[in-house]
């Protein structure tokens, strides 16, 4: 395959066949490095060398009544983690003043649970108006299934976007969590989306799924337009129905991100959770096709030291993209 031109082509908005996606995650390890500069080609093309910077705070842990396999904090889990109601304000507060201190664009306020009570939104509404005023972060809430007067709120409050991922493709779904639906995750990004909030959608990659579904999320993704994409690979948590998976390759990890690249070439590609654990001493290559990460902690796991990813980027030569920066971009996705 001639990767470069296969580049050119999606830059000139030409959609990718099923074989040509194929033949991205099925790419000799020999040619990574021709691939990985063609992905490159495409995010520099829309993004320039600009990385995006998100930081999570874990806004309630646990007692969440899903029976997601991949999840340390679903009912099904035996995962030894701690569990706690709704952070107050304070703490909400004090997790965005660490992201501003930090030169963190993006502060996602994550919380457990199928959806959250009126209380919750409550709190959390509570929490951002504050935090919006006081540092003028950009804002993404995870609070699960929404109704559309709860949407409303958090658009109203200052929330800029919501994150609900897809996780895995339609066919794969049931084989991951039976408590809720695939469509129930389509319906809320959509009713997110109506409400004025940016989408944020990704998935998690390693989950026993074949290549094809891979294939088939990242077109998902696209077919629902997600600004924001998150690109999980599984850090499979003992404890979790999923314990033990080891499924991922380093090389195979980057071949994942180039093809979300080449399938959303407009999109934020956001290198997520087990980036560390799967990528490895690779990760610096991941960027040359996401143009996002996460800093920090994840919701029951470890990140990797933030002094590290500061240095990564540095000696990548990359641009952390400012609040202001992103604030502009933001501006565009939403007229």
């Amino acid at each position: 395959m001639e990767w470069m031109n296969l580049a050119n082509r999606v830059i000139q908005e030409e959609e990718l066949s099923d074989v040509e996606a194929l033949s991205i995650l099925t790419c000799s390890d020999d040619d990574i490095l021709l691939l990985m500069h063609a992905a490159f080609h495409i995010r520099k093309h829309y993004f320039g060398r600009k990385v995006k910077l998100n930081m999570i705070i874990n806004a309630k842990s646990g007692l969440c009544p899903e029976n997601c396999g991949y999840c340390s904090q679903s009912r099904v889990s035996e995962a030894p983690i701690e569990s706690y109601k709704m952070l107050t304000k304070e703490k909400l507060i004090e997790g965005a003043k660490r992201a501003h201190d930090l030169n963190i664009g993006t502060y996602c306020i994550v919380a457990s649970g199928r959806g959250p009570s009126n209380k919750e939104v409550d709190q959390v509404v509570d929490a951002v108006l504050d935090i919006k005023k006081t540092y003028g972060l950009k804002i993404c809430a995870c609070l699960g299934i929404l109704n559309p007067n709860q949407a409303k709120r958090l658009k109203d409050a200052g929330v800029d976007r919501y994150n609900h991922n897809l996780n895995t493709s339609k066919s794969n779904h049931d084989n991951i969590t039976t408590s809720h639906s695939y469509d129930d995750r389509v319906t809320t990004v959509e009713l997110a989306k109506d409400a004025g909030l940016s989408p944020c959608s990704g998935v998690i990659v390693g989950m026993k799924e074949t290549k094809q579904d891979v294939i088939d999320i990242a077109r998902s993704l696209k077919a629902l337009d997600a600004d924001s994409i998150p690109v999980n690979f599984l850090h499979a948590i003992d404890g979790t129905p999923l314990e033990g998976t080891n499924e991922l390759s380093p090389l195979y990890c980057l071949k994942v991100l180039a093809l979300f690249r080449f399938i959303n070439p407009t999109k934020e590609i956001r290198i997520s959770g087990g980036r560390e654990v799967n990528l490895r001493s690779l990760q610096p290559l991941g960027l040359f096709a996401a143009n996002s990460i996460f800093v920090g902690n994840y919701l029951t796991t470890s990140g990797q030291e933030e002094l590290e990813d500061y240095k990564m980027l540095h000696d990548l030569g990359f641009e952390i993209e400012t609040v202001e920066e992103m604030k502009n971009s933001l501006s565009m996705i939403n007229r």
